[in-house]
């Protein structure tokens, strides 16, 4: 093919494809099957390989098929920070927060708010540079996210251009906050298609979405059947908005998506019937909400009530009560963790609340079920806690019908016969036997998990697979998996089994404060690990530190400073970290940026720099 000709019909697929892409995505109004839009896809995908040479990808549609994979993902600062949200929980919670924002304002004037549906999904960032998508950030800690770009590139939903409108002008710059999400309909299919390939489901539509957005390979990710909504703006150059509506009216222009059900309220109690509306409607969505959003609407105001701690003064997250159905306690088991924490958990008759199905929940302790009196075969009350975690509310004692068998935990550990005890002060039942293989396979778990050394594909169900069939026996034996051993287990397919590989290979280079905190030592969580790499830059000097220097530490404590030499006095615990090192294993040193002195400093920003998260 002619090169002329060759980048004449890349421009018309090009055209082609992003306006079904707006029929598709936008306006829910397809014109074409599935089929005619992969050819067309892979006719663009074809020549744009031929002709790489004349032509630039950086806006096709192309992109969203995903780029090479990442070793890590790289930080990047937000243009303005995207805050974190107060909650409200009742409707008494709602009206104080319009009072709050009059005592601070000093008037008595009705405030107009906008209202929107909050997703349960994962904030994101855009940031356009004259129309193109640039960058695409996690909110991570509010002033920096992580920069997943490529893989926000694959969400079909999120125009690479946003388009030129003659009413609305497009910024040289600006961020376009947004919530990523998956569709119920879409999330179940994603699990069976993950069962089908011997990977472990997902827990909920969110863990799905985050998990998808966080993959190094964007392939991955472009599988995956996310969307977005956007309901903001960050700091923009350029003529501001004068209200959030006016900017939510603006964003379809420019072919973001926002969603349908958002609305204007001229008070809070309009603010209040929108509340009881969507929580009576909310199940008629294709997607989870697990509340509302209240924004002051105007720009002015906003900039006036300011924001306290990392939550604006403006807008408040007002969430739903969690729902509750009743069902049957059919037994209770212990589960054994890493730390030898004996825990009770229900095993209950399925039931489906809020959409997902229940039937275990934590009974956390001894001292809860005496508290609740909960008995196996008692008929009880359960809500998922924040619409995430199921939990036993109460007991239905009218129900009783005398069979009901009381459940004490067992003084002899389950896992291993160990002896089991409560110390002083303690809720805890905990085995005190050190070879117990639960306590290793969960330990297993904790390494592999996102704190720690974050092995994408190893799942629970998979390290208990590996542990029960003595392909693993401690954390090290993870990097000495070869395909032939992955292949030989039950439901794991070739391509899982390398992609794991894979994983595993990339996870060899982690932060000391993750591989710190993977080690699973008693008392070091996240924060605690992040502490002491500011003293310690290797492994081998925190393996040598003493007591009394650890507890010299700001933040450590003659506890967790305890916690730690006891754990490194352990010879198994040092052959572990020794087999690691012989695996290629290698933390990397943390590097801790200070906060630099900005007193006496000017900064001059150009345009405006309004937020409308």
């Amino acid at each position: 093919m002619e090169k002329e000709f060759a980048i004449k019909r890349i421009k018309e697929l090009r055209e082609q494809i992003s306006y079904h892409n707006e029929r598709y995505y936008q306006l829910d109004e397809p014109e074409i099957s599935d089929a005619e839009y992969d050819g067309l896809m892979a006719e663009l995908i074809a020549l744009e390989k031929e002709f790489s040479d004349y032509i630039d990808v950086t806006a096709s549609p192309t992109q969203r098929v995903g780029a090479a994979p990442l070793e890590k993902f790289n930080t990047v600062t937000h243009l303005t920070p995207m805050l974190s949200l107060s909650n409200a929980f009742s409707e008494a919670d709602i009206t104080e927060f319009d009072k709050r924002i009059k005592r601070f304002l000093d008037s008595s004037k009705n405030i107009s708010f906008v209202v929107e549906p909050k997703l349960d999904g994962v904030a994101v960032n855009l940031i356009y540079e004259k129309g193109l998508l640039t960058v695409g950030l996690t909110r991570g800690d509010s002033a920096v996210g992580e920069d997943i770009t490529q893989n926000l590139k694959t969400v079909r939903s999120i125009p690479l251009k946003i388009t030129q409108n003659k009413n609305a002008p497009i910024p040289e710059k600006i961020e376009i906050r947004g919530e990523v999400y998956m569709e119920i309909d879409a999330f179940i299919k994603l699990n069976k298609r993950r069962l089908d390939e011997g990977e472990s489901p997902f827990a909920n539509p969110r863990n799905a979405a985050a998990g998808s957005l966080r993959q190094l390979d964007s392939k991955i990710t472009a599988k995956r059947p996310l969307d977005i909504f956007c309901y903001g703006i960050g700091a923009l150059t350029g003529k501001p908005f004068k209200n959030q509506w006016e900017a939510l009216q603006t964003l379809p222009e420019w072919g973001l998506r926002v969603n349908p059900h958002i609305r204007q309220a001229k008070d809070i109690r309009q603010c209040i019937e929108y509340y009881n509306d969507m929580l009576r409607t909310r199940h008629e969505l294709p997607y989870e909400i697990d509340g509302i959003v209240i924004k002051v609407d105007s720009l002015d105001i906003q900039d006036r009530l300011g924001a306290v701690s990392r939550s604006p003064r403006w807008a408040i997250a007002c969430k739903f009560p969690a729902i509750q159905e009743t069902t049957v306690i059919e037994n209770i088991i212990i589960q054994v963790g890493r730390t030898g924490v004996l825990t009770p958990v229900a095993l209950m008759k399925p039931v489906r609340v809020g959409g997902a199905m229940v039937s275990r929940a934590t009974l956390h302790n001894q001292d809860e079920i005496d508290k609740k009196d909960i008995r196996i075969g008692d008929t009880v009350i359960i809500q998922r806690a924040g619409d995430v975690i199921p939990e036993v509310v109460k007991v239905i004692e009218s129900k009783r019908n005398g069979r009901e068998k009381v459940f004490r935990i067992p003084d002899t550990c389950p896992e291993c016969g160990s002896g089991v005890v409560r110390l002083e002060g303690e809720a805890a039942h905990r085995c005190i036997g050190l070879s117990c293989p639960a306590r290793i396979r969960e330990n297993i778990k904790h390494f592999a998990s996102r704190g720690g050394m974050d092995i994408e594909g190893l799942g629970v169900k998979l390290v208990s697979q590996l542990f029960d069939t003595k392909t693993i026996e401690d954390p090290a034996d993870l990097y000495s998996l070869t395909l032939e051993k992955l292949t030989e287990l039950e439901r794991m397919a070739d391509k899982s089994a390398m992609n794991l590989l894979q994983a595993l290979e990339q996870s060899k280079n982690p932060p000391l404060e993750k591989f710190i905190f993977a080690l699973g030592i008693r008392h070091v969580g996240e924060h605690i690990a992040r502490i002491l790499t500011k003293e310690f830059k290797t492994v081998d000097a925190l393996i040598s530190a003493t007591e009394e220097k650890l507890k010299a530490i700001r933040g450590v404590g003659s506890e967790i400073a305890e916690s730690i030499t006891r754990f490194f006095r352990e010879p198994s615990n040092l052959k572990v970290i020794k087999k690691l090192k012989e695996a290629g294993v290698k933390p990397q040193e943390t590097v801790h940026k200070e906060s630099a002195n900005l007193s006496g400093k000017s900064f001059v920003f150009t345009g405006t720099l309004k937020s409308l998260a």
